[in-house]
């Protein structure tokens, strides 16, 4: 794939493909004219001879010698395709099994390759023919699975379109050897070599039995630590060696001293919540019934959606990382690198909502990123088919030759040039390259010259010419018509062209803009990322895949390393599904009154999560493991053998045949290498995959890769057809595979999906945030974001996918996992009884009556309880988790802000959807801007979500206001029975707080506190004054004029 070709545009359905060059002349591809290596991808080489290295005598298939040594020593010692065992070729090392075979001895040069061939009588075998770029294709292909015993034929796949004709080819599965990892040999990139398994001591005890009483002693001391080693005799590269097996990743329980007082407090709170409850139901307040009743049946609730939130938290864990032995695994010094590749997304729609300075930020920290520049690729989704964005990224790979190197060269942190040139910090700290001030400052004239042309186009762009926009080269741009358009493909950084001002490899940069057509349902961005998926599955088809909004950019160069930790790792990361990062936002005020920051949910429900089966998937800073989008189910490892029951005992005997038709009923569940076998034997890809040879047989290839003897021209072609605006139609796209459709909130139910199958997901917190976005720190834009979130989960609620009802056939989810699942999907409907319950304090105030009886010191008891039980939990939550007490009251305060606007919004929007078909928007009628810091957290926006907290503030001042008159007109008895109300609206008022701070407007003028008490003062002296009348003098005494005496 060569960048800088030209503008790739075309629609399958019409069949058009059109190329659209640029100014500078495309590059020619580089011919093949070397035997390449099927294992990692190196040229096969040539023998002392001259001849071309072969490997196996039987077939030919391609091997270097490196691939050759390493699959005889440590492998199972066979040819990849015809499973034959390797014999050993002269000047190759001697491995077990050697001695059976019938050839002559070279041990001369046995350890030697470069020394000559002479005088040991074996001929060398004849040199292989040159294959052709489709036998090429065939070979890779068929190494996996081999030939077996008693298979009757081999299965075909569809065939996959090469550079001129197609053929089929036969699938790749992953071998276990003796050891009982996967050998994921058939990769199409560099391998990655598992390491053997360590032998137990009984073997080598055995190993051993020829040496002394004495020697075996003295090394059974050694290994138990009682006996120390001579220093001399401790060989540097095997403690090296003994470091890379360690584990990449732990767990790192929380202490007990924490975590144990907590839960122990969760079980009493428990306790006497039930109490509570028992206690407030039979006691009703006769006189006030339908208070008591509306106040109980919204306590019922509080305390149901309680027991959701607290209990998923009851297994909380931290985590470790180890990217020193990450490395020194799989990026041995003088050797290629084997960690996995990576294709990364970023989505954007509008340019002019998500400026495309953001994005060209988020594209350049991505391409500056800290790892194998052939590892990494980069995919940039336009769904507006915008020009602008189009330029905009043009502009940012020139930009990226510049910075790119400059980012490596002095290991800056964070590598989003906005971000770094405004960092208010001692930019010199740490480093010691005397050139790096004046680079620096080169680099910053560059960045501000390269922001002056964005906002040029950005401005240019505010008008729409009345003939569509024209590319340079005088075409017009396929996308002037944003919802009737073909697909759009344009490689501006690849392997060929992609180079830094210092002739080093660029990672790629892929400009995708999927078809659009009316008629057709194209699902916003999860349709978008869908796209991303398939046509990263034809150009590059890495095995994992990061997806970013575009404004997060990577703040943590090395974040994808921690990734690959528990992605990699060959103990724990072939049941994970994805890695999920907390979000981190910048911008943010420094008292964060709306919450933005979200601690209290990524730092504590997300810890809890992952102590179960993993945290949910957030929408964006998340590793996905392709195999698990692609709806496959985890591979399961060998299970201890069970008690066989014979047929004499009904019980047993039924259950071994309920089991066995499970087994049957859903052989899918055998997983991931089944699943496959499944599907190559009803042969149904195209329902299930679409329409496309060459996206299907990338999705057998479990560690990712392309195959090298297509042809570029080949590969976009088949690129433009899977971002076609049909492709999905009669497919599983949307239902079971990649993002899941039915809701806004897509990335909740994407998760779901793989959890239900039996993925579990892990919650990666680097110390360092590896990716950082912008939040919506304006009142109403954060009450529309929260209503957007909402609404999601009420339309999933009412989906088939809803977690009360989902799921349950296989049993693959745990409860606590669900607990979250279901939480996700409920919270908004409290808003009706936290609405009603906000409502009471101002209805008792206003009435005179109250939600409880008169209570005894005994019942006290419990609300005291109660009380301290809330407080306790909160307070043992914020000890472990590390979240200050600060960020936790902004979440009380607005959850309930949110509760009682945004969620109440979203519930009435989502039955109103799937009700009566009714899709309501609620929009902002009016703004107002401010260019200065955090001026946009002071603009009064308008919008219907801001009249329910509004309205309640109203009426809880107002009831304050008429109780605390009523009590100074009737004397100190009314006093008692007022505490219990004011503190009731009190506490209305002070959550409700931050809203009403919003309203008031800027702090630089009249302090919203000295308003309020202005206000309430005002209020009470009006009120008793009128109450009191003093002007009226009241005689007391009989009426004269009832009575009729003349007094």
């Amino acid at each position: 794939m060569e960048a800088s070709a030209g503008l790739v545009a075309g629609s399958h359905n019409r069949n058009e493909l059109v190329l659209i060059r640029g100014h500078e002349e495309p590059k020619k591809v580089k011919a093949l004219d070397v035997q390449v290596c099927e294992i990692c991808g190196d040229e096969v080489g040539l023998t002392v001879d001259g001849d071309l290295f072969v490997a196996c005598n039987e077939c030919g298939f391609p091997v270097c010698r490196p691939c050759y040594e390493y699959e005889r020593r440590e492998g199972n010692q066979l040819c990849p395709q015809c499973k034959t065992r390797y014999k050993r070729i002269k000047g190759s090392p001697r491995v077990e099994g050697d001695d059976d075979e019938e050839d002559i001895d070279d041990l001369e040069h046995e350890f030697s390759i470069e020394q000559s061939r002479k005088g040991n009588g074996q001929t060398s075998p004849p040199p292989a023919t040159k294959l052709t770029a489709e036998d090429m294709l065939y070979g890779k292909m068929s190494y996996g699975r081999g030939h077996e015993d008693g298979d009757s034929e081999t299965p075909q796949f569809p065939p996959i379109i090469t550079g001129n004709r197609s053929r089929q080819v036969s699938g790749e599965f992953p071998i276990s050897n003796g050891h009982g990892y996967v050998d994921f040999s058939s990769s199409l990139h560099k391998r990655v070599h598992p390491y053997p398994a360590s032998e137990t001591g009984a073997e080598r005890w055995d190993d051993q039995k020829d040496g002394s009483w004495k020697d075996r002693m003295e090394d059974w001391k050694l290994n138990q630590g009682n006996l120390r080693a001579d220093p001399e005799e401790i060989d540097p590269d095997m403690q090296m060696m003994d470091e890379a097996r360690q584990p990449l990743s732990r767990k790192v329980p929380i202490a007990s001293s924490k975590i144990n007082p907590y839960r122990m407090v969760i079980v009493l709170r428990l306790v006497v919540l039930a109490f509570f409850l028992r206690y407030r139901i039979l006691n009703p307040v006769h006189d006030a019934i339908g208070l008591w009743l509306t106040s109980v049946i919204c306590e019922i609730w509080f305390a149901i959606s309680w027991i959701l939130d607290q209990f998923p938290k009851w297994f909380p864990i931290d985590r470790e990382t180890y990217l020193d032995r990450l490395s020194l695994r799989y990026e041995r010094e003088g050797e290629p690198s084997m960690l996995t590749p990576v294709d990364l997304f970023v989505s954007t729609v509008d340019p002019l909502k998500e400026p495309p300075l953001v994005t060209a930020n988020t594209v350049l920290s991505i391409l500056a990123v800290d790892y194998p520049v052939d590892k990494v690729s980069c995919y940039v989704s336009d769904d507006g088919a915008s020009m602008l964005t189009f330029e905009a990224l043009s502009e940012a790979a020139e930009f990226a030759r510049k910075w790119v190197p400059f980012c490596k060269k002095f290991s800056i942190e964070p590598r989003a040039p906005e971000m770094y040139f405004s960092l208010k910090v001692d930019y010199l700290k740490d480093k010691v390259q005397p050139t790096f001030v004046k680079e620096r400052r080169a680099m910053k004239r560059e960045y501000e010259e390269f922001k002056v042309r964005i906002n040029a186009l950005v401005a240019k762009a505010m008008k729409v010419p009345i003939e569509g926009w024209i590319m340079k080269d005088g075409t017009p741009w396929p996308g002037n018509n944003t919802r009737d358009h073909p697909g759009m493909i344009q490689v501006f950084l690849g392997h060929n062209g992609g180079h830094d001002v210092e002739g080093n490899e660029l990672p790629r940069l892929v400009y995708v803009s999927r078809e659009k057509r009316p008629g057709f349902q194209h699902h916003k961005k999860a349709g978008a990322m869908n796209a991303l998926i398939r046509v990263s599955a034809v150009l590059t088809n890495a095995p994992f895949m990061l997806n970013l909004d575009c404004d997060h950019y990577i703040n943590n160069s090395k974040a994808i390393r921690e990734a690959m930790c528990f992605l990699m790792d060959p103990q724990v990361g072939r049941k994970v599904c994805y890695v999920q990062f907390p979000q981190r936002f910048d911008g943010i005020d420094r008292n964060d009154r709306y919450a933005n920051r979200n601690t209290v949910f990524f730092d504590i429900n997300m810890k809890g999560l992952d102590g179960i089966q993993g945290p949910v998937y957030v929408g964006t800073g998340c590793v996905f493991r392709r195999q698990a989008l692609y709806g496959y189910n985890p591979p399961k490892g060998p299970k201890r053998p069970k008690m066989v029951s014979c047929d004499c005992c009904p019980c047993f005997g039924r259950r071994k045949k309920e089991s066995l038709k499970n087994e049957e009923a859903f052989p899918g569940e055998r997983g991931l290498d089944e699943d496959k076998e499944l599907l190559m034997s009803q042969m149904n890809f195209e329902k299930r995959f679409g329409q496309s040879a060459a996206f299907v047989t990338s999705t057998l290839m479990e560690q990712g890769g392309v195959p090298p003897s297509s042809s570029a021209e080949a590969l976009l072609k088949e690129a433009i057809h899977v971002i076609s605006c049909g492709y999905e139609d009669k497919t599983d796209w949307g239902t079971e595979l990649g993002w899941i459709y039915g809701s806004i909130t897509e990335d909740i139910l994407t998760g779901f999906k793989m959890h239900c199958r039996g993925w579990r997901s892990v919650y990666c917190m680097p110390k360092r945030a590896a990716f950082k976005g912008s939040a919506p720190i304006n009142l109403s834009d954060r009450l529309n974001q929260v209503l957007r979130w909402a609404l999601g989960s009420v339309e999933i609620f009412f989906s088939r996918h809803s977690p009360l009802w989902y799921g349950y056939k296989h049993g693959h989810l745990k409860w606590l996992e669900r607990f979250a699942y279901v939480n996700t999907t409920i919270y908004p409907f409290t808003s009706i009884p936290l609405l009603a319950y906000c409502t009471l304090p101002a209805v008792c105030l206003l009435t005179g009556k109250f939600i409880m009886p008169s209570i005894s010191t005994f019942a006290s008891l419990f609300f005291i309880s109660l009380f301290i039980s809330i407080f306790a939990t909160g307070i043992l939550e914020l000890r472990w988790s590390g979240v200050s007490i600060e960020e936790w009251w902004r979440n009380e305060q607005f959850w309930v802000i949110g509760g009682v606007s945004s969620h109440l919004f979203a519930v009435v929007q989502g039955l109103l959807k799937i009700l009566a078909g009714i899709d309501t928007n609620f929009t902002v009628t009016s703004k107002a801007s401010d260019d200065e810091e955090f001026g946009e957290l002071y603009a009064f926006k308008w919008t219907t979500l801001l009249i329910p907290p509004t309205t309640i503030l109203i009426i809880n001042l107002v009831g304050v206001v008429a109780g605390i008159s009523d009590a100074i007109n009737n004397g100190y008895q009314s006093w008692g029975p007022l505490f219990g109300k004011l503190f009731f609206a009190f506490w209305v008022i002070v959550h409700l707080y931050p809203f009403l701070k919003g309203l008031m407007g800027r702090q630089n003028r009249t302090p919203t506190i000295v308003v309020i008490w202005s206000v309430l003062l005002a209020s009470i002296f009006s009120l008793l004054w009128v109450r009191i009348d003093p002007f009226i003098i009241k005689a007391k005494g009989p009426d004269v004029k009832q009575c009729g005496i003349n007094c």
